[in-house]
């Protein structure tokens, strides 16, 4: 079922959501080669703590760390380990809190340093079909409308969808309905009702759209082990149309990118 939100909710919501994008926005000015991803983790719990709130994934399905951190190959669901960040690589950082009884939860990935061409460009095509699929969360449209026009735009090119993994519902739990898968056809699944608030996140890999499971239990990377990209947003459904909770903002800041690609999504200007 889903759980519309009143606007005293989704405001409370907003502040789970960017409180993730500070901690982000935080990693940014802390990722670097030699870096490791256990390091970054230790950083992202203590300054989510500091500001109040829990992590939201550390022993949420009896996940170990505050941070999701998937390098290169890795899809999601990266636990975070001793081995340093290398120039070149690119890291999927997905990070989750609770706060006001809420929660946020979104990702971005991060390039190291001197990133190889193709891959700048798979990170580019990714993020900008989040926002392919933030445009169709609209009253009169449904679940799939979404991921049809994700998998749209980044199957044009030639990239493969993730099928396995999906984005979902937010609110009082982590994952409520509805699923929002980043593949569809057009006009099909759940009708988007006014109050409700998702997390939108394409996963799309360079190579086939095929994954498999490490034997952690948690990593999933691509089967032909070429790199996949992961970005995540939280947005509400607002007047009927989508507005963001959450904000790359932070992370642009701290490494000096200039970018209005979230104004269409705010219908109310964004103060850091």
């Amino acid at each position: 079922m889903i759980i519309q939100k009143t606007a005293e909710e989704i405001e409370l919501m907003r502040e789970s959501a960017l409180l993730v994008s500070k901690t982000l926005g935080m990693i940014a000015t802390e990722i670097k080669p030699g870096v490791t991803t256990l390091q970054l983790d230790k950083l992202a719990e203590q300054f989510i703590r500091d500001h109040q709130a829990v992590p939201g994934f550390l022993g949420l399905y009896g996940c170990p760390s505050t941070l999701l951190t998937s390098v290169n190959e890795q899809v999601v669901h990266g636990l975070p380990t001793s081995r340093p960040i290398e120039e070149g690589d690119i890291v999927s950082v997905d990070c989750g809190v609770l706060k006001n009884e809420f929660y946020g939860d979104h990702a971005y990935t991060f390039e190291i340093g001197d990133v190889a061409p193709a891959t700048k460009k798979l990170l580019q095509i990714t993020k900008e079909s989040l926002y392919v699929g933030i445009r169709e969360f609209k009253i009169g449209n449904r679940v799939e409308d979404v991921g049809n026009a994700i998998q749209k735009y980044t199957e044009a090119h030639g990239y493969g969808v993730v099928r396995e993994l999906v984005g979902h519902g937010l609110g009082r739990v982590m994952h409520e309905a509805p699923e929002m898968p980043n593949y569809g056809k057009k006009g099909r699944g759940k009708l988007f009702l006014e109050g409700m608030v998702v997390a939108i996140e394409p996963m799309i890999n360079m190579g086939s759209r095929n994954i498999k499971t490490l034997k952690d239990g948690w990593t999933i990377v691509t089967a032909d082990k070429k790199p996949s990209a992961h970005f995540e947003h939280n947005v509400a459904l607002v007047n009927g149309k989508p507005e963001l909770l959450s904000t790359f903002a932070y992370i642009y800041k701290a490494l000096g990118i200039e970018s209005n690609e979230e104004d269409e999504f705010r219908q109310k200007p964004l103060v850091l």
